[in-house]
């Protein structure tokens, strides 16, 4: 009779837990949501998670809170996410190269990111600016080829540290053009732009919300741009791809993800209200009045399209270059 009152007793208190947990996620968000930034504070991937947060605060009608958790290119951000509870209330904001560019730099890596995480939405995407200091005597793509095969060894290019996307540009069009450049890397894209200005290094691939005030300003030359299209804020500069190279593509992006284990209907209502800020005329000139490019909404199977098809663009890059951050 005491087992059969037990087994009752538990299976009443396994009911009354399923009616919480079920309560509990159609009222989701009941208390604040934490984007974490693997970035330092100021930077592209910090801007574009603090205007995603001021988004899903107002749609949600609950406060989203921005974390900063710089290191290891980002790696130590994913990977406080990727450990955190499965519940929706955090989230991270990724810059393209940590699930594209880590896992083939490092050796080992903390996460897995078709493993641990599930991306919600892709919320921009803009490419790079192959730019010049004004000593280069270079005025096309072409041009600045032909230069580098008449100077070997005499042109070097900055970027905002190993293993970025800035770095594997550079490396990329080294392949694809036959040349020669030495590589400097810097603590972040801020330095590297100085030295470029000052003619301490002759070029970067730079990204393109920091490459167009200098360019336009003249104190930079712009040679081409990584994406199919031009862009429409430097009509006269053509694409890397027509200037010779069509097969050069690269691009800028961030999405936010969240851990892969967080219930379905929990994840139907972040990746909604992402949905939602992507089509939204307020949300998208927040962030194209300071240079960025916001994608409309995907699904699912276009997003994961997407980043196997940056994944196998920089594959043959980093192997043949034999690049490695371990």
């Amino acid at each position: 009779m005491g087992r059969h009152l037990t087994s009752a007793w538990i299976s009443v208190c396994a009911v009354a837990l399923f009616a919480v947990t079920a309560a509990d996620a159609a009222e989701f968000p009941v208390r604040p949501i934490r984007l974490v930034v693997p970035y330092s504070a100021g930077g592209p991937t910090d801007v574009v998670g603090r205007v995603v947060a001021d988004y899903l605060a107002k749609d949600l009608k609950q406060a989203a809170i921005v974390e900063n958790k710089p290191g290891a290119q980002g790696a130590i951000g994913a990977e406080a996410v990727a450990r955190s509870d499965a519940d929706g209330y955090t989230l991270l904001v990724v810059s393209g190269s940590m699930f594209v560019l880590n896992p083939m730099l490092y050796r080992k890596l903390a996460y897995v990111p078709d493993r641990d995480f599930r991306t919600l939405a892709i919320v921009t995407e803009d490419p790079l600016v192959m730019e010049v200091n004004p000593s280069v005597p270079a005025k096309s793509v072409a041009e600045f080829v032909a230069y580098a095969k008449q100077n070997p060894g005499k042109l070097s290019f900055s970027s905002a540290g190993t293993g970025g996307v800035i770095h594997l540009a550079g490396e990329m069009f080294k392949q694809m053009a036959g040349i020669e450049m030495t590589h400097v890397p810097y603590k972040g894209a801020g330095p590297a732009m100085v030295d470029l200005l000052a003619g301490n290094v002759q070029v970067m691939f730079d990204s393109f919300g920091t490459a167009l005030p200098p360019v336009t300003a003249g104190s930079l030359r712009a040679l081409g741009v990584s994406s199919m299209q031009r862009r429409s804020e430097l009509p006269d500069v053509p694409t890397i791809a027509e200037s010779g190279f069509p097969d050069y593509l690269v691009s800028v992006w961030f999405s936010i993800a969240m851990p892969a284990k967080v219930p379905e209907n929990v994840a139907a209502i972040l990746k909604a209200s992402l949905d939602r800020a992507l089509d939204d005329e307020t949300f998208r000139a927040s962030l194209q009045k300071i240079g960025y490019s916001v994608k409309r909404p995907q699904s699912a199977a276009e997003i994961a399209r997407f980043i196997e098809a940056d994944r196998a663009r920089w594959s043959a890059v980093v192997k043949t270059r034999n690049i490695s951050l371990d």
